[in-house]
């Protein structure tokens, strides 16, 4: 099993391989599992990577450009719809007013 530790910048382009390469261009990296996935034949191992995949994959970024995966974009998503249903939140007129000041 591979073990994919990339760097704190999420656009860089470098891994670390252990126990197998020291550093590989992520482009290798995805042929390399790409190839590995077409001669797979077991749906249980497909679905298995499958489920790794959607935790896993960024799908958005925050203001400050912190990566999100699926889970924590829901989470975030739960926690606003949360503040909205207790009334946490600034009408479209409040926010332009309050900007004024800014």
């Amino acid at each position: 099993m591979l073990n994919l530790l990339a760097t704190n910048n999420p656009r860089s382009k470098a891994l670390t391989l252990s126990n197998k390469f020291a550093i590989m261009d992520i482009q290798t990296v995805k042929l390399s599992l790409f190839q590995k996935l077409m001669v797979v034949s077991n749906p249980s191992l497909l679905q298995k990577i499958e489920k790794i995949l959607d935790k896993e994959m960024i799908v958005g970024y925050t203001v400050d450009g912190e990566p999100l995966t699926k889970d924590a974009y829901n989470k975030r998503l739960r926690k606003a719809e949360d503040q909205i249903k207790a009334g946490n939140f600034l009408t479209q007129e409040e926010l332009e007013r309050e900007s004024e000041n800014w």
